[in-house]
């Protein structure tokens, strides 16, 4: 299988081009590499490469510290909720994609009648005392299916 990678992931930028790009100084982009806000590649030897999208990230915390007066820690927070949102959101389609395919092998047999959403009996393993206080019933021991 071929490894197709996204161009604006492409390590490219030295650091003294990628600071003018975003109008930065270069050490403010060391300092934001070793706070981890942004993640640079590096070359052979050793030398930091920027992607288009590290690009493009530094812009956003540019844009949260001097245009909203967001600190970098608060620049952290930010991006970091985010990413999670961008996971949750990522998770949400997954799921909705597995109950759309459960509902299309589903729903189709119950309309044609071959299988039916009967509740099934528990067995017998599944069948549990469990104590309730005195003051609900009037006696001490009920027979039921809740697990402790």
């Amino acid at each position: 299988m071929v490894n197709e990678r996204n161009p604006d992931h492409e390590p490219c930028y030295v650091i003294s081009v990628a600071a003018r790009m975003v109008g930065l100084h270069a050490q403010s982009l060391r300092n934001y590499e070793r706070l981890g806000l942004v993640r640079p590649g590096r070359s052979q030897g050793r030398v930091r490469l920027y992607s288009q999208s590290d690009i493009d990230r530094l812009r956003y915390i540019q844009r949260l510290v001097q245009d909203l007066g967001v600190n970098l820690a608060g620049a952290e927070v930010v991006i970091r909720m985010n990413e999670r949102v961008r996971q949750m959101e990522a998770e949400m389609e997954r799921l909705r994609q597995e109950l759309q395919s459960y509902r299309d092998r589903v729903l189709p047999a119950v309309a044609e009648g071959e299988a039916t959403l009967k509740p099934q009996p528990l067995a017998h393993s599944q069948l549990r005392w469990f104590r309730v206080p005195i003051s609900s019933v009037p006696t001490r021991l009920v027979w039921g299916s809740q697990e402790r």
